[in-house]
């Protein structure tokens, strides 16, 4: 399933800018993979000294960034779990800025980040591949919006290119 299978209506509009970052021609576990590969070698390329940059007062260092995406990653691999698998409960938002403090990313190594995204990665694609077509299309409430299983995977790669984008833009060429 690629992105063109995608439709709008399967996720909330506040998502359509990560979803925008993947190519239309991708297969969903092409995207997965590809996208990490791509973000240990992104992440493992930044210099020690960039670690605990924040391009500006109050934003999140570069750590943080990356434990954000890691957290991220687990909330809508769960919802993509949950909706695959038929549960039709509403599942909850986040609010993504209570995760960071008590995550102490601050207090971590970049190789220690990059192989805590490394596995949760790994699950990530396997939870995917073992959904098939008719699980893939189920769509469920999350953050009171509709969400469809494979709509969860595309905003989870998108999702990681924008930050990386962020990234490159704010903090490396500060």
């Amino acid at each position: 399933m690629t992105l063109k299978d995608l439709d709008h209506s399967e996720y909330n509009a506040f998502y359509r800018n990560y979803v925008e970052l993947v190519r239309d021609d991708m297969h969903l576990l092409d995207a997965l993979v590809n996208g990490k590969a791509k973000n240990v070698t992104f992440y493992n390329e930044i210099p020690e000294e960039k670690w605990h940059f924040a391009y500006e007062s109050g934003k999140w260092t570069i750590l943080e960034v990356l434990q954000h995406i890691i957290d991220t990653e687990r909330i809508f691999s769960y919802r993509a779990l949950r909706i695959g698998r038929g549960d039709k409960t509403p599942l909850a938002g986040f609010e993504q800025d209570d995760y960071i403090k008590p995550s102490r990313a601050h207090e971590r190594t970049m190789p220690d980040l990059v192989e805590e995204y490394s596995l949760v990665r790994d699950c990530t694609v396997n939870l995917f591949k073992g959904f098939n077509e008719e699980a893939l299309a189920q769509s469920g409430t999350s953050s009171d919006a509709t969400l469809s299983t494979r709509a969860a995977g595309f905003i989870i790669c998108g999702h990681e290119v924008h930050h990386a984008n962020i990234i490159s833009t704010r903090y490396l060429n500060a």
